[in-house]
């Protein structure tokens, strides 16, 4: 699904623009991922594990725009690609009230009100796909981001222990939440 281009003002005044990947997105958002992943230990994967290349991204991010089930948005700033929010359910008749999540910032754009309006965006499609339902999972010790989560009308309903990792062998739960809509 594409996601019409829109014009949000921020917390500092400056403007950023949330639209649809395109194709031609497909170097940008391999770095934004590979900087954002090496700015927090709190995404699924390390900067090293953002191996696609050009080609498998920009099929990606088509088939993104061409799907009946998910949706993505990008936040551009200072020309570049500085967060996205992924929407993704499944159209099965038992799961397809239920969407699920994902943000991405990268941290120097943080608390402008980037992740609340993406979060807000996605509320609405949802609503419109006739979803009832959101849900995330997040890195146990995410305090930042569970703000975020609970701010927007999230709340836990589980905790999966040791699901994730870090390279100095510590574990960390996943911490599910979800929202009704």
């Amino acid at each position: 699904m594409e996601f019409p281009k829109k014009k949000i003002q921020l917390k500092n005044g400056r403007t950023a623009v949330f639209r649809s990947p395109a194709p031609e997105d497909a170097q940008g958002m391999l770095d934004f991922l590979k900087t954002a992943a090496g700015e927090t230990e709190f995404l699924i994967r390390y900067p090293e594990e953002c191996l696609e290349d050009v080609e498998t991204e920009k099929a990606f991010l088509s088939n993104i725009n061409h799907s009946d089930t998910n949706i993505m948005i990008l936040c551009e700033m200072d020309d570049r690609i500085v967060g996205n929010c992924h929407l993704s359910y499944r159209p099965r008749l038992k799961l397809r009230h239920r969407g699920e999540v994902a943000i991405a910032l990268l941290r120097q754009y943080w608390h402008l009100g980037i992740g609340t309006a993406m979060f807000e965006e996605m509320s609405a499609q949802a609503k419109e796909l006739g979803l009832e339902q959101l849900e995330l999972s997040y890195i146990e010790g995410n305090q930042r981001a569970r703000g975020l989560y609970e701010k927007m009308g999230f709340y836990e309903v589980a905790r999966i222990p040791d699901a994730n990792r870090l390279k100095d062998g510590s574990m960390r739960s996943d911490i599910l939440m979800m929202k009704k809509l």
